[in-house]
């Protein structure tokens, strides 16, 4: 199939807070977008006649964007198929996601596009290529810090526009990966290419997990956990297994917008906890922009699943193999899915600050045993 680079056609995986960002920032600039999402967002665009989006200078309505209740009813309503897929469905969403894009475009007899994925966590791009091929794939992050208000209908907590792409394999188009580039910096998002597609997506893990998996645990904000000297040297010590596993791994830190890990990553290291308790309080208001991470975010609104096995969990998986240990992410990661596969211990946690810093402990002995 011959690329209409000329007039492209762009989907967005997910309707939830970085689809419609991104989605609705392209569709605003011309660039013919689809976003598939559920039926109540496709509800919602059409009786408001578009995507909302919430600002400091107001609320916008993106009246361009093409709604669509599944990818493949996306692809039913495309005459071209799609040159670019962006992927910003939940980690624990991507591969059915990824199978319902592959079984969409086959049966429509449209190519496959080339797909960023814009999400949280590792193994994703894994993911992705183990079912499209790693020539369709380009890893990707986001720093916007960005809410749902409801179904198609969005607020930007924090104005900031750096997007980060790296193929993830030399074999990627470049006139789709170029095409990528042109259209996301369009939409005014500030874009850098990263040669370490792995070092991208590992550096983007630090910024997610730090007072993420705790605050869910706890049922609190992450300036209260911060507040707490001892929880906030959990979180130091659950940073410095992430970059231990990493240094493992041969994973290179690299600088993410203003975030010059590259340069930080020695200093986590090396610095007493007590002078990394007052940089981090002093930084984490400004980092999170008001916004409750999405752990909590997930647990709170009652998800059944939660993203902690590609935060926490994937810095656990990779220790096992460079045999790193890491009983801090380890513990963060089973208790937050203990809570989420039995919602009744919930309340047990919640504000049990003692409780996770003895069962850290005892983590930290299974380690010694």
């Amino acid at each position: 199939m011959e690329l209409h680079l000329s007039n492209p056609n762009i989907l967005v995986i997910g309707a939830g807070a970085i689809g419609c960002l991104v989605g609705g920032k392209l569709a605003q600039k011309g660039f013919a977008v689809t976003i598939a999402g559920r039926g109540r967002f496709v509800d919602e665009v059409q009786q408001y006649g578009g995507l909302r989006i919430e600002q400091a200078a107001g609320q916008q309505i993106v009246e361009s964007i093409r709604p669509a209740a599944s990818i493949q009813q996306a692809f039913e309503h495309s005459s071209t198929g799609f040159e670019l897929a962006l992927l910003t469905v939940k980690s624990y969403d991507t591969e059915l996601a990824v199978q319902e894009l592959f079984q969409a475009a086959k049966v429509c007899g449209f190519d496959l596009p080339m797909v960023i994925s814009l999400q949280n966590g590792v193994g994703n791009e894994e993911a992705i290529a183990s079912l499209l091929g790693p020539a369709y794939v380009v890893a990707g992050n986001i720093t916007t810090p960005v809410s749902v208000i409801s179904p198609g209908r969005i607020r930007v907590d924090r104005e900031s526009s750096d997007i980060g792409l790296s193929p993830w394999h030399p074999a990627i188009s470049q006139t789709r990966f170029e095409f990528a580039q042109q259209a996301l910096s369009e939409a005014g998002f500030s874009i850098t290419i990263y040669p370490d597609a792995q070092g991208l997506k590992w550096t983007k893990v630090l910024m997610n997990m730090l007072g993420n998996a705790s605050s869910a645990i706890l049922g609190l904000p992450p300036e209260d956990v911060f507040a707490h000297s001892q929880l906030l040297n959990l979180e130091i010590s659950a940073w410095r297994e992430a970059l231990a596993v990493m240094r493992s791994a041969k994973i290179p830190p690299v600088n993410i917008g203003s975030y010059t890990f590259s340069s930080w990553a020695p200093l986590i290291r090396r610095t007493p906890k007590f002078l990394l308790r007052f940089i981090l309080r002093s930084q984490i208001g400004k980092s999170r922009g008001g916004k409750m991470p999405s752990l909590y975010l997930d647990l709170d609104g009652g998800k059944t699943k939660s993203e902690v096995g590609w935060l926490n969990g994937a810095i656990s998986a990779k220790g096992k193999l460079v045999n790193i240990p890491t009983p801090i992410n380890t513990m963060y990661t089973e208790v937050l899915n203990a809570i989420v596969h039995q919602p009744q211990k919930r309340e047990l946690w919640h504000n049990a600050n003692l409780r996770l810093l003895v069962t850290a402990d005892e983590y930290r002995e299974r380690v010694k045993s």
